[in-house]
């Protein structure tokens, strides 16, 4: 919370912040700094002052970049000058008018972020009625719902209302197709309302796009079987549509609700038969294959997304996690570690070929997982995270988590989350800017260019991504390198400044095709000189989070990668290139303020759950990785290091360190980290409120004590997607534990008589975080 009051709005209306705000010069000098140099972009974040331009942008013939404010403009020739390239343009004809005091809203300089509406591209929309053709802006979002039966029944009873409220919060023109499964997958068609029809796939098959829509006839064999469909006359060119007959399937909203409603009511949990002492068997991935290939029926560029709710892990067919046999637990880190999981790569390979297929034709995959099991989220991350889906992960579909967050998802107005489709970003940068690659839901469309590094970090060798799905929270980080050598330009005059521009170009929930573009401009400095400029555009939260993102990735895809040992390493260098210290004498180390909070970042960052992996499930990692990744960096500080809250008698609540010393009897504390709020009620204030004390008039300042906590864990929670877990809970509590885990354990069972009365002690080994910064001094004073 302290973090969050002191800068309401750190990116502004550029939606960017980089890890250094001035950069070294050579790559010798950028090594030196050890964090690399990285920047978060919030792509599509809404923002007041943003404005919207109704005309196609001017773009460089040389370079494609977009005119800005950093381009040098000369009025009487009707010339510009790229920043990138310093190619000249000419201005158009319709440009002749401007002048010095004349001049486009691209030429603002405070519009460093412009959006503009560009004409559709492709014909976007589904047009169940071809005798009234749509208008060309209106496009139909496809939402094709694939429900897992092989569940109890209570939880079968929560999905389906959730399903059935979904579908009611749709505008009318969405598009909706349903599948449901469990060891068969069953394809209903929704334009056959005379009686239920469904076609059902074998769970145990692997099957191609092309098999798919043949057998649902929809193939190019099976094109003329299109009768059944509303509006299904002849001659009447279909919008969007290449193949007539998936309107069968897929049906608007308004059409379709009473036939998808008593077809919910009369769904029943997967009547396969399952032996004692085995588990159901559950075709996860084939039910995917088959909506890919439902949707590949559609124009590729239509927004559609796969909405999956899954109650269990797959044990048939392709995707498949663990064996049919109960007594073989499903995959641990540990299995991962020492390769015992034997169905794990298998499967994986399945995922990735999945997300090649959604991300050519566009579509994007959400996963929400609700069980007390794992179901196979570590193998789904690579579709979800390549096509830009959702992802929830909750113990059960009755839970607040999964019902709630579902039910934002169709939210309208303020509470939307912007769901938008079809993304591209590209990266236009000056010339000794090299991209490593993005960290992010997104997918690299292998663009080359004179920008792409060697060196490659996430989704590389590119200067242009695929975003299949993304909304108004999403944010990627991009990594860059600085290519110049030492030789400089024998002339003299280097430019000072670095120029970056990012165009985001998608398709608005409102079915625009919009282009956001962002330029952005900082100072090379010459760091072999002095580090003053360096260490004064240093942004630690940013920093915090691009390692945070980095020792991730590097978890994933380096084999016995130490992550622990990495960190220690990198902020010891980091330590001993920007302390003021004499040499060898710990008690003389001090850090700059710019770098102060760095440290306990880093602390925390050891012991959080993305680099912990002891007591998650492989499952729970892969989704705390896949958030991380995809928030912007207050939310992703959130996540590495909590915020407390405290609420007390005597004072107005304040924010409070994130140490044990915190807890009080008298007091009441609010963790928010991120995915779980926790109200924590100290001792005596639990006891009062067990006596009823809050009931009595006498009492109304302590009812009031009691409330605000619920009030501000309410006030996050409205505002977060997903929706965190709420634990309420009291001192020695069991659910305490939520608290303790994330709390700096100053007081251990060894030290224990050195606390306050109403304290509490952590029961751990783990080093605090002083004998940290003491050891870290240590280390950095060291002559080397």
């Amino acid at each position: 919370m302290a973090t969050e009051m002191a800068q309401p709005d750190a990116e502004g209306i550029d939606g960017v912040r980089m890890t250094w705000n001035a950069w070294p010069r050579t790559k010798v000098e950028a090594s030196k700094c050890v964090i690399p140099i990285a920047s978060s972009i919030h792509l599509i974040r809404p923002h007041t002052d943003l404005p919207t331009l109704p005309y196609v942008p001017l773009r460089c013939k040389t370079c494609t970049a977009v005119l800005n404010p950093f381009a040098r403009v000369d009025f009487q020739a009707l010339i510009w000058i790229c920043p990138f390239c310093f190619q000249r343009n000419h201005f158009p004809q319709h440009y002749s008018g401007i002048s010095e005091t004349n001049v486009p809203g691209e030429l603002y300089p405070q519009f460093t972020t412009i959006q503009y509406t560009l004409p559709s591209q492709t014909p976007q929309s589904f047009n169940p009625n071809p005798q009234n053709p749509l208008p060309e802006s209106s496009v139909s979002p496809i939402y094709l719902f694939v429900l897992d039966t092989c569940m109890l029944e209570e939880e079968l009873e929560f999905a389906k209302s959730a399903l059935k409220r979904a579908i009611d919060m749709l505008p009318d023109n969405a598009m909706v197709g349903f599948i449901s499964y469990g060891t068969q997958v069953q394809v209903h068609e929704l334009g056959f309302s005379d009686m239920s029809k469904v076609y059902v796939f074998r769970g145990s098959k692997e099957l191609s796009k092309d098999q798919v829509l043949d057998q649902l006839g929809l193939g190019s064999a099976g094109g003329r079987r299109t009768g059944g469909g509303p509006g299904m006359q002849k001659g009447g060119g279909q919008i969007g549509v290449p193949n007539l007959g998936v309107t069968r399937f897929l049906l608007p909203a308004s059409e379709c609700e009473y036939t998808l409603n008593s077809l919910l009511d009369e769904l029943s949990t997967d009547q396969w038969p399952v032996p004692q002492g085995n588990r159901a068997l559950r075709c996860t991935g084939v039910a995917l294959s088959v909506a890919a290939g439902l949707l590949g029926a559609c124009v590729a560029g239509t927004g559609a997304r796969i909405m999956a709710l899954v109650g269990g892990p797959c044990t048939e067919g392709p995707g498949t996690i663990v064996s049919k046999d109960l007594s073989e637990p499903v995959r641990s880190h540990k299995d991962l570690h020492k390769d015992a999981a034997p169905f794990f790569k298998k499967a994986v390979h399945f995922y990735e070929e999945l997300a090649k297929q959604l991300v050519s034709q566009g579509h994007v995959l959400d996963v929400f997982a609700s069980a007390l099991d794992q179901v196979g989220v570590a193998e789904m991350k690579v579709a979800i995270e390549k096509t830009g889906g959702l992802v929830v992960l909750a113990e059960s579909f009755g839970h607040s988590v999964f019902k709630d967050s579902f039910k934002q998802i169709f939210e309208y107005g303020e509470q939307s989350l912007g769901l938008s489709f079809n993304g591209t970003l590209e990266i236009n940068c000056s010339k000794d800017i090299k991209i490593q690659g993005i960290i992010g839901p997104c997918t690299s469309l292998d663009k080359k260019g004179p920008a792409v590094s060697s060196t490659v970090t996430g989704e590389g060798n590119t200067t242009a991504w695929k975003l299949c799905g993304l909304d108004k929270n999403t944010c990627l980080t991009v990594f860059f390198d600085v290519s110049s050598s030492e030789k400089s330009d024998p002339s003299g005059n280097i430019n000072p400044q670095l120029y970056i521009q990012f165009l985001t170009s998608y398709q608005s929930p409102d079915g625009q095709t919009k282009l956001r573009v962002t330029t952005v401009t900082r100072r090379w400095v010459d760091a072999a000189v002095s580090n003053e400029e360096l260490v004064q555009g240093f942004d630690q939260e940013t920093a915090a989070v691009v390692v945070a993102r980095l020792a991730s990735y590097k978890m994933e895809m380096e084999e016995d990668f130490d992550a622990t040992r990495w960190l220690d390493r990198n902020l010891i260098r980091l330590c001993s290139k920007f302390g003021d210290y004499r040499k060898d004498e710990p008690s003389s180390f001090t850090l700059n303020p710019s770098f102060s909070l760095f440290p306990q970042f880093m602390f925390h960052l050891r012991r959080s759950q993305f680099l912990q992996v002891f007591n998650n499930s492989p499952d729970e990692t892969a989704y705390f990785r896949m958030l991380l990744n995809r928030e912007g960096i207050s939310n992703a500080a959130v996540m590495i290091q909590p915020t407390l809250t405290a609420f007390s008698f005597n004072s107005l609540p304040f924010p409070a360190l994130l140490d044990v010393a915190s807890i009080a009897a008298d007091r009441i504390l609010l963790l928010d980290a991120y995915f779980s709020v926790v109200i924590f009620h100290g001792m005596t204030i639990a006891q009062w409120r067990n006596m009823g004390y809050q009931d009595q008039p006498e009492h109304q300042a302590f009812a009031q004590l009691l409330q605000v906590p619920h009030e501000e864990a309410q006030a996050i929670i409205h505002e977060r997607f997903p929706v965190p877990r709420l634990v309420v809970c009291d001192q020695h509590g069991s659910q305490a534990r939520f608290l303790l885990a994330k709390l700096n354990p100053s007081a251990t069972y060894n030290n224990a008589n050195e606390m306050a009365a109403g304290s509490d002690v952590i029961f751990t080994d783990d080093v605090s975080l002083q004998v940290f910064f003491e050891h870290l001094q240590r280390l950095a004073v060291q002559s080397s």
